[in-house]
C-alpha cells in the first residue's frame, strides 16, 4: 500500500502531454466555475501516480522470475467511483489478482488489481493487464 499527494503542476503537464486544450485541467479557475474544488485528476492520470508511488513499479513480476524483456502491455481498465482532484492524498493497494495461459502456454497473462481510495472513500477500482511471451 502506497500513498501519493495529487499535484497541480504534475496534471498541467500530464494534460499538456497528453494533448488535452480544455482549460478545465490546467486552469484551477475555470475548474472551480464548474464546480469543482480544485483541477480534476483525468482518468488515466491514476495509473501514472501508481507507478510513482511504488518504489519498483515491476518488482511483483521480477519476484515471479519473469524476465523484463518478455513482457508486454496487455489492457488496462477503470471502474471510477469519485472525482479526485489536486490537493488529495491518495492510498492505492494492488494485488495480483488473475494468473492465466493462452495460446498453450505461449502467452502468460498476469491481471494486477489496484484500488485507489482517499481517506478511506473508493476513488477508482485500476486493472492492468501484462502479457509475458514465452
Amino acid at each position: 500500500m502506497s500513498t501519493v499527494e495529487v499535484e497541480r503542476g504534475r496534471l498541467r503537464f500530464f494534460a499538456k502531454a497528453t494533448g488535452q486544450s480544455d482549460p478545465l485541467y490546467t486552469d484551477v479557475e475555470t475548474a472551480v466555475k464548474a464546480g469543482h474544488p480544485d483541477l480534476p485528476v483525468p482518468p488515466t492520470f491514476l495509473f501514472c501516480l501508481e507507478m510513482e508511488c511504488r518504489d519498483d513499479t515491476f518488482a511483483f513480476l521480477t519476484e515471479l522470475g519473469i524476465d523484463l524483456r518478455k513482457v508486454l502491455h496487455g489492457e488496462q481498465g477503470f471502474t471510477y467511483h469519485a472525482m479526485a482532484y489536486a490537493g488529495d492524498t491518495l492510498t492505492f493497494d494492488g494485488a495480483l489478482t488473475g494468473d492465466y495461459t493462452k495460446k498453450g502456454g505461449a502467452l502468460r497473462f498476469l491481471v494486477r488489481t489496484t484500488t485507489v481510495t482517499r481517506d478511506g472513500e473508493p476513488i477508482a477500482d485500476l486493472t492492468n493487464t501484462i502479457v509475458v511471451t514465452s
